[in-house]
């Protein structure tokens, strides 16, 4: 019996007697009701993150039982097993500090566990790159099975869609263009299914770059999270899976098979394309980073400068992830990409991408989607800025931002903390002026607040109510995808280690050139030095035990993903920002 590899002899729990070891695993599991005959196929785990703190994943019973079909389909034997869920808006302080827990989760749990291949099912924003990641150096295969996107509501014959559309309002509700009445009966209509947010943001991001990379099945990126396509692509991925457990274990399509530094590319170019969030970025980083797949942000420049914007979707267009599936999906937009891609990646269907695109169906919807030499933008979504202010770079969207805002020079309005811009942002006396520049500090993956989706600074009230609709705000934190506006992000090194950023004060001049892809701070060096002998590092212990010690004592600045050091290969270590800002 020991020597019987697949399905429940696989990693055998040691009593010092494997032969054992496998009876009593066999005894306990018949207790569950199974005969001994399907004891014996392969067996595919399918990771459930479904939570009642996480509406994105309400759907979640349905697929899994969809993929349980397939899987008993193709001969092989579903077993559920369950890891963390990270349901956006329910977490405190930030989803993002629980995304390398939830990595860790998933990547323990496939291994320890006697499974041939998985099912991971996933898709608010942090859980798709958090399965990813935990799946990267998975020696069995791994698909992903996408959650999809909400449907859009109504009020009063308008489309709604979280969250753009509730930030849109939200906006309104500060310059009092709207009442209380009014915002109440928006809250109630902005999410009305199961599903991730309706718009281009992080998690129909994250999926695209899913099914881009290859470790989704071609086609399931777009689909609505309860369209019934829905389940047929959960059914299909679990038979999938069934058949790659089946296969030779020395040509089985194991994730770093699929995961490749050519396939990364393609999805750095399929982000830059839909006008992605900046969060993907972080998250990419962070999955190739446990392959050894660098990412620096002087290639996702090149790549931005060669790579238009081809789909209008909020929160930089005026269409919803159901408008692109109904258009043709995700396919048609690698099609339009395709002289720009590696064609020969493999996708978990064991096809290249080049024999993936020859069966794209010919319809597109062209207000959706646009032709490669008839972009909405001729650059890509995102563009990385690097100078005295961000040594090791920052990330601009710039496909959601006001280009009359790309060559500037302001004033710094500073906030030393989340909790001084909640103080201070309102104050009628705030010193501000819609060209002035709004910094925050203290928001980045070191501070105290482990870097939220923060970066959406709102207009102070009394410019809102002026009329004035966006204006340059730079900090260390992240922002939602599906915010919009001129904001710079994941300033690194951040301040709370030290980074420069830690050093700006009200009424410094700032530099902003998107042109030269550059941000300076324009104050003396001299001066500089003198702040920097006078500063009071942020960076303390925290925590003495638990997860949250771990995470202050090893996780990495926004070019490292945001990872923590002992999960990204060492190879990467040596060439990002060390904390602190060495």
């Amino acid at each position: 019996m020991s020597k019987n590899q697949h399905g429940l002899a696989r990693g055998l729990t040691n009593y010092g007697d494997m032969d054992f070891s496998l009876y009593l695993r066999r005894a306990n599991a018949a207790s569950m009701g199974y005969g001994k005959e399907i004891l014996g196929k392969p067996v595919v785990g399918i990771g459930d993150t479904g939570s009642g703190f996480n509406n994105c994943h309400r759907h979640m019973p349905e697929l899994i039982e969809a993929v349980k079909r397939g899987v008993l389909m193709a001969g092989g034997l579903p077993i559920v097993f369950p890891t963390i869920s990270l349901g956006e808006t329910f977490l405190s302080p930030t989803s993002m500090m629980y995304r390398n827990l939830m990595s860790m989760d998933t990547e323990e749990m496939i291994n320890a566990q006697p499974m041939d291949a998985a099912v991971l099912i996933g898709g608010c924003d942090k859980t798709l790159p958090a399965q990813l990641m935990g799946a990267a150096n998975s020696k069995i295969p791994v698909i992903s099975l996408i959650t999809g996107p909400q449907l859009t509501g109504h009020s009063e014959g308008e489309r709604l869609g979280a969250c753009t559309d509730c930030r849109r309002f939200w906006a309104k509700f500060r310059a009092a263009e709207i009442d209380e009445a009014g915002i109440e009966k928006i809250e109630s209509r902005l999410v009305t299914t199961s599903g991730t947010c309706a718009v281009m943001g992080t998690a129909s991001t994250m999926a695209c770059i899913t099914e881009t990379l290859g470790m989704a099945l071609p086609g399931t990126a777009a689909i609505p999270a309860i369209h019934a396509d829905r389940l047929r692509a959960a059914e299909a991925s679990g038979a999938q899976a069934a058949y790659l457990a089946q296969i030779d274990p020395d040509k089985q399509l194991i994730p770093k098979k699929i995961i490749t530094p050519a396939s990364v590319e393609n999805a750095l170019r399929i982000l830059l394309a839909v006008g992605g969030s900046t969060n993907a970025i972080i998250h990419l980083t962070a999955i190739a980073g446990r392959l050894g797949i660098p990412i620096p942000l002087q290639q996702l420049n090149k790549l931005s400068d060669e790579t238009p914007v081809l789909i209008d979707l909020k929160p930089t267009g005026d269409h919803y992830m159901e408008d692109l599936f109904k258009a043709g999906g995700l396919g048609v937009v690698l099609r339009e990409l395709k002289p720009l891609l590696n064609l020969d990646c493999l996708s978990v269907t064991g096809e290249t991408l080049s024999e993936r695109l020859k069966s794209e169906p010919a319809y597109v919807n062209r207000e959706v989607v646009r032709s490669f030499d008839q972009p909405i933008q001729k650059m890509g979504g995102l563009v990385s800025l690097f100078g005295s202010l961000a040594p090791g770079g920052a990330i601009l969207k710039r496909s959601a931002a006001d280009p009359t805002l790309f060559e500037s020079e302001g004033k710094a309005v500073v906030f030393n903390s989340l909790e001084d811009l909640a103080k201070r942002i309102d104050d009628p006396d705030l010193e501000v002026e819609a060209h002035d520049i709004l910094v925050l500090q203290n928001a980045g993956p070191m501070s105290d607040a482990a870097m939220p989706e923060a970066g959406y600074l709102p207009i102070p009230k009394k410019l809102a109510q002026s009329g004035v609709k966006d204006m340059i705000r730079i900090s260390d934190a992240r922002m939602s995808g599906t915010a919009y506006g001129t904001i710079v992000l994941h300033v690194t090194p951040e301040a709370a280690v030290g980074g420069p950023l830690s050093l700006v004060k009200n009424g410094d001049k700032i530099k902003i050139s998107v042109k030269n892809r550059s941000i300076d701070l324009l104050v003396d060096e001299a001066e500089l030095d003198n702040r920097r002998q006078k500063l009071v590092s942020n960076v303390k212990t925290k925590y003495n035990r638990g997860y949250k010690k771990l995470y202050y004592e090893t996780v990495l600045q926004a070019d490292g993903g945001c990872d923590f050091d002992f999960l990204r290969d060492p190879s990467l270590l040596k060439n990002e920002t060390k904390t602190g800002g060495d």
